[in-house]
């Protein structure tokens, strides 16, 4: 893979420009719904119960980790999006309007997301964002907006298969950002190739008032290794992935990332379905006597905070877009849907609520994109991290429930999205890990 020169931001006129141009678009038949079907699922799937094999080896040596540098903090508080980023933003809304929506029922019916459909994202560079350079990435620059911008988009099309799309994003991240040298030459120049590897971030684990920080995971000292036992829950792509970074507590280490292949002996998966997020192939890991080096550990003491943070953005990020799709749905419908002579929109109750919508998407955005900035400049956001998921968990699921009263009846129905979007959106607040800015 060439190196690219541009920036991570710059690498959004690349997408603009492959999205207009994109012939498989055509070809799938995206813009007539009566071809729906052409998104039938045929990945591995569910009907895999183990891991997947995939093998990873050093693509180069590196001399020292390829780090991305956080950009300088700006004179003036500006939350604006750069020209680069509005276009990129605009691109891939195309990309979802055009590609996720149409296939989102299939994909949830599925409980996974069509290989076209993963095809075509990865096609338009999805996975170089989170890439260095000197690993024929795209990235010059660590930029959390930047991929705020990406999930609210694409989540904005479809939650669920928005998150099976950046989970492996996430991974690639979480490798740029506290990854060695030796870490990064195996994995991540996978990253970059044409099929990329399903891979994922464990984090939630079963049982009630769990503590991501805090996780039941074990892993206890055996020699110059370390074995693990414990389970990780609803983990995106979690029924085939080849690549995971699970938090463990580590005898003598305390709570630490680890990386994982998928065919580690004594690692199985299984099928997870939820309540909501279907199309992104929850699923349940299992860890029994899995034997890891000093190795596998990524990062230090530190990353496991920064993933947890970085996660809950990730997750409210996916709960705007999908929040700003009810809203852009729920508006032209109470407008055009008469009752007693007028549009029920003329009713107080309908547009108090609706407007109560809009005002809860802009300050959901708003929280994510300040704590996102200060993430982005290198400077503690740890509380806003809080803050802005804590918001968007509660605001997010009352946007959904408002959207399905606003339909009536119809929103109970699988004939409107609105019902999807409910369930979906549940799942920001129960969530850890899967994703990562």
């Amino acid at each position: 893979m060439p190196k690219r020169q541009r920036d991570i931001q710059g690498a959004g006129l690349a997408v603009l420009n492959r999205v207009a141009g994109l012939s498989a678009l055509e070809k799938l038949g995206l813009k007539k719904p009566a071809e729906q079907a052409l998104f039938a699922a045929s990945r591995t799937g569910f009907k895999v119960a183990g891991m997947a094999g995939r093998q990873f080896k050093s693509v180069q040596d590196l001399l020292s980790p390829a780090r991305l540098e956080s950009q300088a903090p700006r004179e003036l508080f500006d939350l604006t999006p750069s020209e680069e980023q509005q276009m990129m933003v605009e691109s891939l809304r195309r990309f979802a309007e055009d590609v996720l929506r149409p296939a989102a029922a299939d994909a949830e019916t599925h409980q996974e997301v069509a290989e076209e459909t993963w095809k075509g994202a990865f096609d338009l560079g999805l996975g170089l964002m989170a890439v260095p350079e000197a690993l024929g990435g795209a990235a010059t620059e660590r930029s959390p907006v930047s991929t705020a911008l990406i999930a609210e988009a694409l989540g904005w099309g479809d939650m669920g298969q928005a998150a099976a799309l950046l989970a492996p994003v996430g991974v690639a991240n979480a490798l740029a950002s506290w990854g060695n040298e030796e870490q990064q030459a195996r994995y991540l120049g996978a990253f970059v190739e044409d099929n990329p590897p399903d891979a994922a971030i464990a984090l939630l684990e079963p049982g009630p008032l769990g503590d991501p920080l805090a996780p039941r995971l074990k892993g206890r000292k055996h020699g110059e290794h370390w074995i693990l036992d414990g389970e990780k829950a609803l983990v995106p792509l979690g029924p085939f992935a080849d690549l995971l970074i699970v938090s463990a507590e580590l005898e003598g280490h305390g709570p630490r990332l680890l990386l994982l292949e998928g065919d580690s002996e004594g690692l199985t998966a299984r099928p997870e379905p939820a309540m909501g997020l279907r199309a992104a192939s929850l699923g349940r890991i299992r860890l029994k006597n899995v034997i890891v080096g000093s190795d596998a550990i990524l990062g230090d003491a530190t990353a496991l905070g920064e993933a947890v943070a970085l996660g809950r953005l990730a997750w409210c990020a996916l709960a705007v877009g999908a929040a700003q799709a009810a809203l852009d749905y729920v508006i032209p419908y109470v407008n055009e849907r008469h009752a007693f002579g007028e549009p029920v929109s003329h009713r107080q109750g309908v547009a108090f609520t609706i407007a109560g919508m809009g005002i809860e998407v802009d300050s959901m955005r708003l929280m994510l994109w300040r704590a996102a900035a200060r993430a982005e400049q290198g400077r503690d956001f740890h509380r806003e991290a809080v803050l802005a998921h804590r918001y968007c968990a509660d605001k997010a699921m009352q946007i959904g429930s408002d959207a399905v009263q606003m339909l009536g009846g119809h929103g109970y129905t699988k004939e409107h999205p609105a019902e999807r979007w409910y369930r979906d959106l549940r799942a920001v607040g129960q969530l850890e890990g899967g994703l990562l800015l």
